[in-house]
């Protein structure tokens, strides 16, 4: 058996792994109380995480490189940093809610990297120049790990919305059949309707708590990704001046980065100040969502640059 054949292998273990885990816990979103979802879907992670760490882990060490030199090895890698990341999550939070989230994303960009990627392009080749250098580590890890973090929070602000929005239509329809019920027998609904009251306060409370835990969930993860994109961003500066002659050049990676960092920098200003909370800072972190893969990918496809090692032609 050949290496590229178990590199193969590991990929699809991983994809088949993912796949199950996002039926898992998207089905232990509809039942709640069924515990053994959570620890199956917990194991699915865990190995497809350990699948992609063996995947890239024999790469560095057989062909003497850090596996983040090309597009297919950079998915990869971005997936195994989104998996990663919900496994120290999961430590603490919801693990339902977090798993729905992580499952998906994760799914979608092995998907991408294993199908839409030529096979050509999957085999592992000689380093550029520009790329032989220690930065390559310092610069593409860091950037790929404020990708995963800023996307995974981006990805709680959207969870977050949509949960406040279903609570809404929830509490309306439940108002409106409350009065109905009121209208038509107003002495013998008074238990009942004193009842599904209380009930409904209930559920009420916990949905507001489930909300400031996304809201507080999805701060904390972009707070910890923007730092990381932060020295990111100025690690690739000082490469690209011993690459390139130039700290700065405008290249469409560079500004798209640069566009992230806007963003999400304005996330962060109007929730430390307070100007901002709920579901305003919520729709622009979902903004940032789509602004990070038009950075990570979309860039990939419109045009080229400097970067001329991470485009498809």
């Amino acid at each position: 058996m050949t290496l590229t054949l178990v590199e193969n292998h590991l990929v699809n273990i991983a994809f088949g792994l993912l796949l199950f885990s996002l039926f898992i816990y998207w089905g232990s979103l509809y039942f709640p109380n069924t515990k053994i979802f959570d620890k199956i879907g917990n194991i699915c992670l865990l190995l497809a995480n350990f699948s992609l760490f063996i995947n890239l882990l024999s790469r560095w060490i057989i062909y003497h490189y850090f596996p983040l030199s090309n597009l297919y090895e950079s998915l990869l890698f971005l997936t195994w940093c989104l998996t990663t990341f919900y496994l120290i999550l999961n430590q603490k939070y919801n693990k339902v809610i977090t798993g729905a989230i992580v499952s998906p994303i994760s799914l979608f960009t092995i998907a991408f990297a294993s199908l839409s990627i030529p096979k050509e392009l999957q085999l592992a080749s000689p380093l550029v120049p520009a790329l032989r250098s220690n930065w390559l580590m310092m610069h593409v890890t860091i950037m790929m790990m404020s990708y995963a973090t800023l996307l995974i929070g981006s990805l709680i602000a959207i969870a977050f919305l949509v949960i406040k929005q279903l609570s809404k239509k929830q509490h309306e329809v439940k108002n409106v059949n409350t009065k109905e019920s009121l209208i038509a027998n107003p002495i013998r609904s008074y238990g009942y309707s004193r009842s599904q009251y209380l009930r409904h306060n209930r559920n009420i409370i916990s949905n507001i708590n489930l909300l400031e835990s996304l809201d507080n969930l999805s701060y904390r993860t972009i707070g910890l990704g923007f730092p990381l994109l932060t020295i990111g961003i100025i690690a690739g500066a000082v490469w690209a001046n011993e690459a390139w002659g130039s700290y700065w050049s405008w290249d469409p990676k560079e500004t798209w980065a640069l566009i992230t960092w806007i963003v999400f920098a304005t996330y962060l200003h109007t929730r430390l100040n307070k100007a901002w909370s709920g579901e305003k800072p919520a729709i622009l972190a979902t903004f940032g969502f789509f602004i990070v893969w038009i950075c990570y990918l979309g860039v990939n496809f419109l045009g080229q640059g400097l970067h001329s090692y991470g485009w498809l032609s």
